[in-house]
This record gives C-alpha cells, structure tokens and sequence, in this order.
C-alpha cells in the first residue's frame, strides 16, 4: 500500500563521527531492517525527537554489549539528533494495519503474533520490492518506540534525493 506524505522534519540519529550522516551507503554495508547487507543505500530517520531518542537509547545500549557503560563516555561521544527535511513523498506504508497486511506482516508489526521484535530478514524483502517499485521509502512503526507515537521513516537514498541537515544537531541526554 501506497502512502502520499507531506515535506516534515525528521530526526536522524547519528555517531557524532560519522562524516556524512545521511550517507545511506552506511546501512548498506552490513545491511538494517528495510534493506539487506550490500544491496541499495537507506537513510533510516525518525518521525519525531520522542522516536529519535529511543533509537538513541538503542544505540547508546549497543555500546554495553562491547563492555562500554554510558559513564565511560564524555558528552561529546554520545548520540546526535539531527533534523533534516523530508520533501513530499511517496512510501510504503507501513504504519497502518491494512499495510501490514498487504506485505505479509501481522498487524502487530513491528512484534510478531508471539511478541517478539520481527526480524531484519522478515522486512529486508519488503523493502526490496519497495526498492524496486520506485518508492522514496518505507514509513514504519518504531521497534524502538513501541506506542502509536512510535514512528520511522527509511529514506531511500537515490541519486538526487539525497538528505541534509536543517538545523543544527541536539546532543542526545541519557
């Protein structure tokens, strides 16, 4: 299913490192939910700042399976959040109920019927045909938000459609 949205800012959350942050080619290289590893660049963004700091979070909590603990980091290490504007586009939807169904998801995406988080390998295929179909992106619901305010947008990073920053970047605050 097919979903008209409106130009909105969007958050992205970023290592303060990373040269371009909205260089897709990053989730290419060992592949994300939406597309697999060496296949085409996405720009995973957040709907909103509640959305953005979860993934923040997530990010953050990644460092404690390598044996980092948040307090080992100084402020200019962790997380930032920054906005950029989505143009008007054209996604699939993947927000309603209806289009989880119509890719084969149950409608407790992004949980499987047995509350589990569905796997990167059950969406990479989806967002593949979403690829293929010409789609700037897949708009979905959070796993790392899991309330209706939970929202993500996976920007697909064609030639031309390349996003920037709008504004300057917010430090993320445990």
């Amino acid at each position: 299913m097919r979903l008209e949205q409106e130009e909105a800012t969007c958050w992205r959350v970023a290592d303060p490192d990373w040269e371009d942050p909205f260089d897709g080619s990053y989730s290419m290289r060992l592949g994300q939910r939406w597309n697999a590893q060496g296949s085409f660049p996405v720009t995973y963004l957040n709907a909103n700042e509640a959305t953005a700091k979860a993934n923040a979070e997530l990010m953050v909590g990644k460092l404690a399976g390598i044996g980092v603990d948040i307090d080992d980091l100084e402020a200019a290490q962790l997380p930032v959040i920054i906005p950029c504007l989505a143009p008007d586009r054209i996604v699939l939807d993947i927000l309603s109920d209806q289009g989880c169904l119509d890719v084969g998801l149950d409608i407790t995406y992004p949980l499987d019927a047995n509350g589990s988080i569905v796997a990167h390998t059950g969406c990479q295929p989806i967002g593949q045909q979403a690829w293929d179909d010409e789609l700037e992106g897949v708009a979905c619901r959070s796993a790392a938000l899991l309330t209706p305010e939970g929202e993500e947008l996976a920007w697909f990073d064609r030639p031309g459609k390349r996003l920037s920053a709008n504004g300057p970047p917010l430090r993320y605050e445990p």
